[in-house]
């Protein structure tokens, strides 16, 4: 139900990813060019819970947009898992004034906003904010892009020692059970093989492969591994290979949170501020309990139901090239 907002409020929820902070700007300066009273959430639920809600002017958001992580700061709330946190949370937003939310973050912030619009009659609008890309309704999450620029980066430098040593290197990504991190990753640096949880390639396939490498002399092999992979992490697949196939000197890293550091690139800052642009706009149009995405380089409103409930699927034909090229 639509509603007058005269009093609106942002926050950061989850894991963080860079971009959440041009989301911010472009939320705070796009409510405030609507003569908007907009107020930050620190610490995302456990925040609101708390009380810990500030006002914004547009001073506050200069100079963020280049900067990582987020400048709410950001934090995982068991409590309002309960009903009774939010019920705390709701009160906390009404002795405030507060008339809507914003809420950036990935699919636990988006379960717990779409709880908390069947309990009470505050609307919510959500922006994807993860580096897992996992959210169906977008083509891109903010701080994807980043995070994939980030783990290219760091295997182009494994694939020099790789090339100096005749090593194997299993280089574990994040993504948590979707393998966009890892699939892109591979792509852009060439990997010889890459182990995601949406194909169910064995040891033994993996094994096959780099033999067919080893026969024709190939060097050094690199195999990005996403880190919800079937056959467990990194480290585990890299021992149940050397333990068949010996021919290399293997190597396992572990990239871990670095892919959600560092500053934003420019294409997850654009998004970040269309997505936060638009999340204001759809608010003031009246809609309620949706997720703001970019389809085909269009913006887009998704129910909070389906982005956190509908599979968002990779591409057949990336996951078909990418074996192909490793050849």
């Amino acid at each position: 139900m639509a509603k007058d907002i005269k009093r609106l409020a942002v926050f950061s929820s989850g894991g963080d990813a860079p971009g959440m902070n041009a989301a911010i700007r472009a939320v705070v300066r796009t409510a405030t060019y609507h003569d908007l009273h907009i107020y930050g959430i620190y610490r995302g639920y456990d925040g609101m819970i708390k009380g810990n809600i500030k006002r914004l002017e547009t001073s506050d958001v200069g100079n963020i947009m280049h900067r990582g992580g987020t400048i709410l700061k950001t934090a995982r709330s068991m409590e309002f898992m309960t009903k009774e946190g939010r019920q705390l949370a709701y009160e906390s937003l009404v002795a405030n004034d507060i008339d809507a939310c914003i809420a950036i973050g990935g699919n636990g912030t988006f379960t717990g906003a779409h709880i908390f619009s069947k309990e009470f009659d505050i609307p919510f609008i959500g922006i994807p904010g993860t580096i897992d890309n996992d959210l169906y309704g977008t083509d891109y999450t903010i701080g994807f892009d980043t995070a994939i620029n980030t783990a290219v980066d760091a295997v182009d430098k494994i694939r020099d020692t790789a090339d100096s040593h005749n090593r194997l290197f299993f280089v574990e990504v994040m993504g948590r059970n979707s393998g966009f991190i890892a699939l892109n990753t591979g792509i852009g640096s060439g990997a010889s093989n890459v182990m995601i949880p949406e194909t169910d390639t064995t040891i033994d396939d993996l094994i096959k492969q780099l033999k067919k490498g080893a026969k024709r002399q190939k060097l050094f092999s690199l195999v990005i591994v996403a880190e919800g992979n079937k056959n467990g992490g990194a480290q585990e697949i890299a021992d149940k290979v050397k333990a068949k196939f010996d021919y290399y000197d293997t190597k396992v890293t572990i990239i871990g949170h670095l892919q959600r550091g560092g500053s934003p690139t420019c294409m997850d800052r654009v998004l970040a501020s269309r997505l936060g642009h638009s999340a204001v706009e759809s608010l003031i149009k009246g809609e309620a309990n949706k997720m703001v995405g970019l389809v085909n380089n269009k913006v887009k409103l998704t129910s909070f139901k389906d982005a956190i409930s509908k599979d968002k699927r990779l591409q057949e034909d990336l996951i078909t090239m990418a074996e192909i090229l490793a050849l």
